[in-house]
């Protein structure tokens, strides 16, 4: 039996009785898009095997649950959220937490950090930088056929919004830590808009945290604008429990000579699908794409990636790996577009797994489609067991199995890792992977829910 009907009747239901406020308590630069983006949503309705991005990814469980029309925490969520201390600590950053996808009540609403960056809230944002959010506002995001996309833009209230104008830098990494908490089943979403302008450096991690055992729902939707001679680097570190489905949708557009970075660092949670599309727009423009995940139980861990080169003497990277263990499964769908005028494309994909169980399951489905024709393009993907001549080797230097094994598999992840260009950041997720790897993340953080 198809459960989507029902979901969807349920979140029409939902949109319909709170249409009214977010007319009033949204800015008209996000209310104008909602009507249309709800129409698009109940066209293509909920992904399902049949769309080619999620053939591996099933659904049904994590919209399976009756969700809350909880929209904006009251101030005694945030002093409840304040208690929380993230596994990536003791880094000099600037920090913010977002609760349920909101800024905290009673703060300002935009900070702007020295160096001249600009950060806070989407509401605020579109009060102060009206022309600026209107220019990249909903500019990027793609539909591909993902009706998850324009559902965020019908029902996202707030998100984080930050803004490096014009050669601006600022040194230290930005930290936002997205927690989620209640006392009910929520389905959370929020919209993100970074704009690094030409000349301009930024560095952002995001840290993704559950506070309680209620069954959670996030369907992100970022949109990054990397100017021409900009550098951006984001990294996201999901740490959830195993009633917890994360959904995120990152869109980073580049301009000419622009450098851009991504890495998804799952260590955790019971349903997580991240999707990036990387949108190399101008000449001699160069991205990298990463992703790390660690599965076990019952969990899921999918990876969309699609790097579509639309110019000239672009370079590419994307390299996946997958730890997979007990009854859990994941997924990964890399492609990789050059399109005819992309001369001089330099691109390559890698995806390599290990699972260490018989009842693991992983699917990776690598692709090109390339109509230039002077370009270096390369792609593969492995799913196997752990080097048994490498094992052999650490046994006969005096190593314990159990040893050996936790000394392949960090070997094995590190090489994504490596690629985090903030030193600090590197060790501390090095040390969270070595922690994962031991069985000493099998909850979420610092909270008291112990995952089944």
């Amino acid at each position: 039996m198809d459960y989507r009907p029902e979901v969807i009747k349920a979140l029409t239901e939902l949109w319909s009785g709170s249409y009214k406020t977010f007319l009033k308590d949204s800015p008209d630069i996000y209310n104008r898009y909602r009507a249309g983006a709800f129409d698009d949503f109940l066209r293509m309705g909920i992904p399902d095997r049949k769309n080619e991005a999620y053939k591996y990814t099933n659904l049904e469980k994590s919209f399976g649950y009756r969700y809350e029309k909880y929209y904006s925490p009251v101030p005694a969520d945030f002093k409840e959220a304040e208690k929380f201390h993230c596994e990536v600590e003791d880094l000099d950053v600037w920090n913010m937490v977002l609760l349920n996808g909101f800024f905290p009540h009673g703060e300002e609403g935009l900070v702007m950090l020295p160096g001249g960056i600009w950060v806070g809230s989407m509401k605020a944002a579109a009060k102060q930088f009206p022309a600026l959010v209107e220019k990249h506002y909903n500019k990027y995001a793609s539909n591909e056929n993902d009706g998850l996309v324009p559902l965020n833009t019908a029902l996202a209230s707030d998100g984080l919004f930050l803004y490096a104008p014009r050669k601006t830098s600022y040194t230290k990494p930005i930290q936002i830590v997205n927690l989620l908490h209640s006392d009910k089943d929520i389905f959370a979403q929020d919209r993100n808009l970074v704009i690094v302008e030409e000349g301009a450096q930024l560095s952002l991690l995001v840290c993704d945290h559950a506070l309680s055992p209620q069954h959670y729902l996030t369907n992100t939707v970022t949109e990054v604008f990397v100017g021409q001679n900009a550098r951006f680097e984001i990294i996201r570190v999901q740490n959830q429990h195993n009633n917890s489905g994360k959904i995120t949708h990152t869109f980073i557009h580049q301009e000419r000579d622009s450098y851009a970075s991504s890495n998804n660092i799952t260590l955790h949670g019971g349903l997580v699908r991240n999707a990036t599309w990387h949108s190399l727009e101008g000449e001699n423009s160069e991205t990298h794409s990463y992703g790390l995940f660690f599965a076990d139980k019952q969990q899921h861990v999918a990876n969309f990636v699609k790097v579509d080169h639309a110019a000239p003497n672009c370079n590419s990277t994307q390299l996946f790996k997958g730890v997979l263990d007990d009854n859990s499964s994941g997924a990964f769908n890399g492609r990789i577009m050059v399109h005819q005028n992309a001369q001089k494309t330099n691109a390559y994909q890698s995806n390599n797994n290990i699972i260490l169980s018989d009842t693991a399951r992983m699917d990776t489905k690598p692709q090109l489609e390339i109509y230039a024709d002077d370009v270096k393009c390369s792609h593969g993907a492995t799913v196997g067991q752990l080097d048994e001549d490498a094992l052999f080797y650490l046994r006969s230097r005096g190593i314990d199995e159990h040893e050996a094994k936790l000394m392949l598999m960090f070997g094995f992840a590190h090489d994504v890792i490596k690629n985090i260009s903030i030193e600090a950041l590197r060790d501390r997720i090095d040390n969270l992977v070595l922690q994962r790897l031991r069985g000493e993340l099998s909850r979420c953080a610092s909270c008291a829910i112990q995952c089944n």
